[in-house]
């Protein structure tokens, strides 16, 4: 229920000059949509992290270009799509809630640094290319924004992986960094050090990962779009 009344201030003379004081209560049209967009938003975002969290399951290796161990999955994807369509933040809050959801259903094995890492890497791949898009919306844009993510991803990946993610897999499953070391050399005998392997292989292996969910990106979001933004 809405509706408005004026009143007139003591001693302000407001009524005579002909300046009633109004009151309004009531909701108001457009705080209705910013309601009904918030909702849709959020409703969209659980949607896209329910998705991401079961794409995390469907993961396969790649053997003689990268060791098995280290994966290949579109889980990303959701969380680029939320990024155009909601904003970059909703593209963060999906990788943490992929994340958070495959703690919660499936536990961890290394104290969470593994599902932090991912989200981090998530984060930087859907915030880069959120905010690119956000700032000039086309195609152009999309695009641009989604290879500079997949970018900033694969450039990411070298530290968050040199300082966080091995030394979790050395601590938490008890694997000498040789034999770390001795997989990727089964590939390159050359690859002597943590950091060359990060570089040489899981720097453009992680690149070519985001840009793979760039394509599908590109080619799914407009058949989607009605369903990101609530239109019929």
């Amino acid at each position: 229920m809405a509706g408005r009344v004026f009143i007139c201030l003591p001693g302000s003379g407001a009524c005579e000059k002909g300046f009633p004081v109004f009151i309004e209560w009531g909701s108001r049209p457009g705080r209705k949509i910013m309601r009904k967009d918030t909702t849709h938003n959020l409703t969209v975002a659980a949607m896209l992290s329910a998705v991401a969290f079961i794409l995390m399951f469907i993961e396969f290796p790649i053997p003689m270009l990268i060791p098995s161990f280290v994966k290949m999955d579109f889980s990303d994807l959701p969380a680029l799509l939320g990024a155009f369509a909601l904003g970059p933040v909703y593209g963060v809050a999906i990788s943490f809630m992929k994340n958070l959801l495959h703690i919660v259903v499936k536990g961890t094995s290394t104290a969470c640094v593994g599902e932090l890492c991912n989200f981090m890497l998530g984060a930087v791949f859907s915030a880069v290319a959120g905010f690119i898009y956000k700032h000039h919306k086309s195609r152009k844009t999309a695009i641009l924004g989604a290879v500079a993510g997949a970018a900033a991803m694969a450039v990411f990946s070298v530290p968050s992986n040199y300082f966080i993610t091995y030394p979790a897999y050395v601590e938490f499953y008890h694997m000498p960094l040789e034999a770390i070391l001795g997989m990727y050399q089964a590939i390159l005998p050359s690859a002597d050090s943590l950091m060359k392997c990060l570089v040489i292989f899981n720097l453009p292996f992680t690149l070519v990962k985001g840009l793979l969910d760039a394509v599908l990106c590109m080619v799914i979001y407009k058949p989607l779009s009605p369903i990101l933004h609530g239109r019929k």
